[in-house]
């Protein structure tokens, strides 16, 4: 199945669900989720849940930082049970603002990698993206390329291109270099690979790579999964980019490359507790973590899953077993760190 339209809903909508949740007698066979993943990209698994066990998903989507606000407001009063979204920092907050609570099962707990879900269990990874290296085939070779810290080198002067440090995929790229080679290190790796950018930051991951194909740097660094959605989507500008740079898996033969997740959290005052567990069960199962392969180009998180052809194409890589709770925990020195190298 394939479901490119988006979902923004009106303000007023989402605050009559919300009343609805809040007003309503909980019934037995409904859960309510927050998520920040857009709605195509999470309902077509949602109705397959309530297909196979008849309860009902009524589901709000948002920004994950305004998601978070949200649920911090609603307090005791939040009709949320479940909240999904993006990057391991984000779930750090999420646990830090009192807004979730532990939650462990032998299903979870098997089908979820210790080091992509939270060690009490307050959230768990549903689906894994790299943020690799991206190099222009024309001027660049596999070759010259080795690791994150290499992209410090002074030979790389005027040629990368890189998000804003305002990104929490960055953040917690940085955050992940401090986990392994302490706050010293990574400070004096920031401040080189700020020298050698191309351009000061702007745009999201898409942008970063079409740069790279156009030739106003000859290195990205971005998330796997854009890469997917420009080769595999409708705007033929995107595609012909995307042919033009490759991937680089960076620091294989060390820790490997940084990963992070999207991942569920079951809410602190979560009513409909037993359905929302079991919904974090379903999306774990083989046949959901395969469906989010095949159509958002992200990695299985449960071991022994098929990937899809196209992420077959990228080829197998290592990648860094750190526990991704540890990105929320280095979050504000990585932002500090960029701050000082100037990364705007």
């Amino acid at each position: 199945m394939a479901f490119k339209s988006t979902f923004f809903a009106p303000l007023s909508v989402i605050l009559t669900v919300a009343a609805l949740f809040a007003e309503g007698v909980q019934a037995a066979g409904e859960v309510n989720l927050y998520s920040a993943r857009k709605e195509a990209l999470i309902k077509p698994l949602l109705d397959r849940f309530t297909e196979q066990t008849g309860i009902t998903v009524n589901l709000v989507t948002g920004g994950a930082d305004a998601l978070l606000k949200r649920l911090q407001s609603e307090g005791r009063n939040s009709p949320a049970d479940l909240l999904i979204t993006t990057d391991a920092g984000r779930l750090y907050r999420a646990r830090e603002a009192g807004v979730t609570q532990p939650v462990v099962t032998e299903a979870l707990r098997q089908a979820v990698p210790e080091a992509y879900r939270e060690p009490d269990g307050h959230w768990y990874g549903l689906s894994l993206r790299a943020r690799p290296i991206f190099y222009a085939k024309a001027r660049v070779s596999a070759e010259e390329l080795s690791s994150y810290e290499g992209l410090a080198d002074p030979k790389w002067a005027g040629r990368i291109c890189i998000r804003s440090s305002g990104n929490i995929y960055n953040q917690s790229l940085v955050a992940s270099m401090i986990a392994h080679q302490g706050e010293a290190k990574s400070e004096q790796w920031a401040l080189g690979l700020v020298k050698n950018f191309a351009r000061s930051p702007k745009g999201g991951d898409r942008d970063q790579i079409k740069a790279a194909a156009a030739g106003e740097c000859d290195i990205a660094v971005a998330n796997t999964y854009y890469y997917g959605g420009m080769i595999s989507g409708k705007d033929e500008a995107e595609r012909q980019a995307a042919e033009k740079v490759a991937v680089f898996w960076p620091n294989q033969s060390g820790r490997g490359t940084h990963v992070n997740v999207s991942g569920a959290a079951l809410t602190a005052h979560a009513r409909n507790r037993d359905n929302a567990v079991k919904l974090m069960e379903f999306l774990v199962q083989p046949e959901s973590q395969s469906w989010y392969a095949e159509v958002n180009y992200e990695y299985p998180v449960r071991e022994g899953v098929a990937w899809s052809a196209l992420l077959q194409q990228w080829g197998r890589f290592k990648s860094d077993n750190l526990n991704l709770s540890e990105l929320g925990k280095y979050n504000s020195q990585a932002v500090m760190i960029m701050d000082r190298a100037g990364w705007k």
